[in-house]
C-alpha cells in the first residue's frame, strides 16, 4: 500500500466514525422513547417533538446547513476539531436527563452535531481519495453507518431487562466513542484540495458567496434536484424504518425481542452488503446498473412486506432484500455523487443544503406517517413507501452521472469548464 493510500485509509477510518455515531444516536434515541415516556410521563406532543428535533430530522437538518457552510469557509478540519465535542455534550445530557427540557436539549444538540459532521465527512473522504478508490472509501464510511444500528439494536436488546438505565448506558457508550473519534479526527491534516482552493481564492482576491454561486448556475440546480430526488424519496422510507418494530409487533404478532432482533439482522445485512458490495465494486461496476439493482431490491422488499402478509417467510425476504439494498442503494450513491458533482468551493455547502432538505422532509414525514399507519392501515402506508422508492429508482437510473474512474478535477472540468474553482 502506498503512503497516499495508507493515509487515505487512516483518514477514512477516523472520519467514518462520524457516520457510526450518526446512525447510532438515531437508533438509541428511537429505541428509548417508550422508556422515557414512561419515566417522565411525556405527552404524545412531547414525544413527537423529540423525534422531530432528533438526529434523524430537523436537528441534523439545521446542523448540516451550518456545518456545510463552515466547512467550505474555514476548512474541513474545523469540523473535526469541535464537532465531536458538541456531540459528546448532547449525548451526555441525554444520558443524565432528569426532565423533558433536559432530554429535548440533548436530542437537539446531538442532532445538530450529527448534521454538521456529515457533509464534512463525505467531502473529506472524497477529497483525500484517488479516482480509483473514492467509492471504496465512501463505502467504508457507509459500512460504519450501517454498523451503528446493528450494534445499538443488539446492545439495546441485551440491556432491555434494566429498562431506562439500559438506554442511558447506550448514550454513555456513544459519548465514549465520540471522544475516541474526536481524538483521532483532531489529528487529521486539512484536505489538500481545500487548501489549494483557498490559495487560488487568495491569489485572485475573489471570495465565493456560498449560496449565490451555488444557486446561480443551472448545472448546480440540476445536480441539486437530481440528488435530492434520489436521496429524499428513499430516505422518507428509510426514516420510517424506526416504526417497523411496532409494525412487527402489532401486525405480525412478534414479541418486542423478536422485532428488535429482526431489525438487528437487517442492519447486519446492510453492513455486509455495503462492505462486500458497494465498497468493493463501486469503483469498478457500471453505476447505472449497480444503482438500479439496489433500488429494485428496495422496492421489491416493500412489495413483499405490504402484499404478501406478515408471516416469517415474507419477513425474512423483506429483511434480506431491504438489508442488502440499503447497503448498495440510494444513500451510498448519494454520498458518492454529492461529493463528485460540485466544485471544491461549495462541495460541502451544497451537501448541507441537500441534507437540510432531506432530513427536514424526514421530520415532516415522521409526523405524517404514523397518522397514515393508524387511520389507513399498513397496506396503504406500505403502498406509499413503494411509490416513493420507485420515484427514487427512476430518477437515479435515468440520470446516473458518468463519474466512474475520474478525478474530482476532471469531473468538475467536464461539467463546468476549466478553472471553475477560480471563478
Amino acid at each position: 500500500m502506498s503512503d497516499k493510500a495508507q493515509g487515505s485509509a487512516k483518514s477514512t477510518f477516523a472520519v467514518s466514525i462520524t457516520n457510526f455515531l450518526d446512525s447510532g444516536s438515531i437508533v438509541a434515541g428511537a429505541s428509548g422513547l417508550t422508556l422515557w415516556t414512561k419515566e417522565l410521563g411525556l405527552s404524545s406532543f412531547e414525544v413527537g417533538l423529540l423525534g422531530a428535533l432528533s438526529a434523524n430530522a430537523f436537528g441534523s437538518a439545521i446542523g448540516a446547513l451550518i456545518g456545510g457552510h463552515l466547512s467550505d469557509k474555514f476548512g474541513r478540519k474545523i469540523i473535526y476539531t469541535y464537532d465531536m465535542l458538541i456531540y459528546m455534550l448532547g449525548t451526555a445530557i441525554i444520558a443524565f436527563s432528569i426532565n423533558f427540557p433536559m432530554l429535548l436539549a440533548g436530542f437537539l444538540v446531538t442532532g445538530i452535531a450529527v448534521g454538521a459532521g456529515v457533509p464534512a465527512s463525505w467531502t473529506y473522504i472524497s477529497e483525500t481519495s484517488g479516482s480509483g478508490d473514492r467509492a471504496k472509501n465512501i463505502g467504508i464510511s457507509q459500512f460504519a453507518w450501517s454498523m451503528g444500528p446493528a450494534i445499538i439494536f443488539i446492545a439495546g436488546t441485551l440491556l432491555a431487562p434494566i429498562g431506562l438505565m439500559g438506554n442511558r448506558l447506550l448514550f454513555i457508550f456513544l459519548t465514549i466513542v465520540a471522544f475516541i473519534a474526536w481524538r483521532l479526527q483532531s489529528k487529521l491534516e486539512e484536505s489538500k484540495v481545500f487548501e489549494e482552493q483557498k490559495k487560488m481564492e487568495k491569489a485572485s482576491g475573489e471570495v465565493p458567496h456560498p449560496y449565490r454561486d451555488l444557486f446561480s448556475n443551472m448545472v448546480n440546480i440540476k445536480s441539486l434536484l437530481f440528488l435530492i430526488g434520489v436521496y429524499m424519496f428513499w430516505n422518507l422510507v428509510a426514516g420510517a424504518m424506526g416504526f417497523l418494530p411496532y409494525v412487527y409487533e402489532t401486525a405480525g404478532g412478534l414479541t418486542n425481542m423478536q422485532a428488535n432482533l429482526l431489525q438487528a439482522v437487517l442492519w447486519i445485512f446492510t453492513a455486509l452488503a455495503t462492505y462486500i458490495g458497494f465498497a468493493k465494486f463501486g469503483d469498478k461496476a457500471n453505476h447505472r446498473i449497480f444503482f438500479f439493482v439496489g433500488a429494485a431490491m428496495a422496492a421489491a422488499s416493500w412489495i413483499i412486506l405490504t402484499y404478501a402478509g406478515m408471516n416469517w417467510t415474507s419477513l425474512w425476504l423483506f429483511v434480506t432484500l431491504w438489508g442488502v439494498s440499503a447497503g448498495i442503494g440510494a444513500q451510498a450513491w448519494y454520498a458518492l455523487w454529492a461529493t463528485e458533482l460540485f466544485p471544491t468551493k461549495y462541495r460541502a455547502g451544497s451537501q448541507g443544503v441537500m441534507f437540510f432538505v432531506v432530513r427536514g422532509s424526514a421530520g415532516i414525514w415522521s409526523i405524517i406517517f404514523p397518522t397514515i399507519l393508524t387511520n389507513m392501515g399498513f397496506k396503504a402506508a406500505g403502498t406509499f413507501m413503494i411509490v416513493l422508492l420507485i420515484i427514487s429508482l427512476i430518477i437515479g437510473t435515468i440520470w446516473t452521472p458518468q463519474t466512474r474512474g475520474k478525478s474530482l478535477e476532471q469531473i468538475s472540468e467536464e461539467r463546468y469548464g476549466k478553472d471553475i474553482d477560480k471563478k
